[in-house]
């Protein structure tokens, strides 16, 4: 009788080393881009979808793009100046934070900006997304929706029913206002009458030069401003007591 696949034994010990090794040969490649590449421009994502993002890689096949393993990366580029793979290259870890990636690119800056800038797609908004505008439903037949759709939307909360088997909303229905946090069932029935409010948008922040080793913020980030106020704030209190 065959040994069943599911006794078969597996050394734990392989398991972390083959994630070590992944991460040290991306370490080997980002480098290699920092030694290729003439520009490093990092990037934000908004409303982030995969299927989005290879679209952008298959455009920008001249160039690379890294996208996640923001812990890895700033290994690859070093995170202080004494530990950077090349001049200034810290300051461009201290940037990978959240949703952001890295383009190593021989393009320029306004090819670059030029580029990202048209580059915009909507998509179905997601729970948690804001409301763009204010979707109302009108009272009659949604004909759209076989008969059998009807107990679904009924469960997200429109007021549904079944008349000569024809789906009916029996009152007007707000789905959504402009500016409210949607929830899963809104976000549900946006996407089943087609309303699109989320854009997928790549901004490009903050370019690094590999022949001057420059670092250039290219946008002002409300967010990083912030929590730079903050950190400045903090050293001032320090420096009282």
């Amino acid at each position: 009788m065959p040994k069943s696949k599911r006794d078969r034994k597996v050394s734990l010990t392989r398991t972390p080393r083959k994630g070590l090794e992944a991460k040290q040969a991306l370490i080997t490649e980002l480098r290699r881009c920092v030694d290729t590449y003439k520009y490093i421009f990092v990037f934000s994502v908004a409303n982030m979808r995969n299927n989005k993002l290879k679209d952008v890689r298959n455009a920008w096949k001249h160039s690379r793009i890294f996208f996640g393993k923001n812990k890895v990366m700033m290994v690859a580029l070093g995170r202080e100046p004494s530990s950077e793979y090349k001049e200034n290259l810290h300051k461009v870890s201290k940037h990978l934070r959240g949703e952001v990636g890295l383009l190593f690119t021989n393009r320029t800056k306004d090819e670059v900006d030029e580029w990202f800038s048209k580059f915009k797609e909507v998509d179905f908004a997601r729970a948690g997304n804001k409301a763009t505008y204010t979707v109302n439903l009108d009272t009659g037949p949604l004909e759209q929706f076989p008969h059998s759709m009807e107990p679904q939307l009924r469960q997200l909360g429109l007021p549904t029913a079944l008349k000569k088997g024809v789906v009916t909303l029996l009152s007007d229905y707000q789905v959504c206002k402009e500016g409210e946090v949607l929830t899963p069932e809104q976000a549900r029935v946006l996407k089943l009458f087609s309303y699109e409010m989320a854009e997928f948008k790549v901004t490009i922040k903050f370019l690094w030069n590999s022949e001057t080793g420059d670092f250039q913020k290219l946008v002002e980030d409300a967010a990083e401003k912030e929590e730079e106020e903050d950190d400045e704030e903090d050293n001032n209190d320090s420096n009282e007591d």
